[in-house]
């Protein structure tokens, strides 16, 4: 069985990051959306919870695919089309502690074959977007510029200059559950 393989392998990935990370970036890091999906793909996999991994598909799956792309179009092509994963790049930091951040492929196609596997709930996208307008402004309060965890000082690694920074986030807020949760709820339906 496939399962099993998949679920003891991702757990096993999972633990080493966890502590480098808390050492490193410290437990900031974890409010990453990518990060919080990472962990709690864990959990939806050894619980077979629908809803879990359901939010957390909603939370990810398309912002890691066009992190993917990003990340792809540097490595192959050498251009850097977003500036999403432009820290994979960055030679100041080690090797292997970025080599860590390789879950991003993985982690969208994970998440769909959970939701192949257990199906959607659709009580995903309150759940989730409620997790969102909790996660930024905390994000908001405990990063900084130069963190910019979740994008809550701008896009990338470009803190916008343009809004005052609560109107951003609350834009922000309203952004991500608009475009993208609800776009890839109504894909997901169709497993629920």
């Amino acid at each position: 069985m496939l399962a099993a393989p998949i679920k003891f392998a991702h757990t096993a990935f999972v633990c080493v990051p966890v502590p480098i990370y808390w050492h490193y970036y410290g437990p900031s890091n974890f409010l990453w959306f990518s990060d919080i999906a990472v962990l709690a793909s864990v959990v939806a996999l050894w619980t077979r919870s629908p809803l879990l991994a359901s939010t957390q598909t909603l939370s990810v799956a398309a912002l890691e695919l066009i992190w993917t792309f990003d990340f792809l179009a540097r490595l192959i092509f050498g251009v850097q089309l977003l500036g999403l994963s432009g820290y994979m790049f960055d030679s100041t930091l080690p090797l292997s502690l970025r080599a860590l951040s390789l879950f991003h492929l993985w982690l969208p196609w994970l998440l769909i074959w959970t939701i192949y596997r257990f199906g959607y709930n659709r009580r995903a996208l309150p759940i989730q977007t409620l997790v969102c307008w909790i996660v930024l402004p905390t994000s908001y309060f405990v990063s900084t510029p130069h963190e910019n965890i979740n994008w809550v000082y701008g896009l990338a690694d470009h803190p916008q200059t343009t809004l005052p920074p609560g109107i951003y986030l609350l834009l922000l807020m309203a952004a991500i559950p608009a475009l993208v949760y609800v776009p890839t709820h109504f894909l997901l339906r169709r497993f629920g």
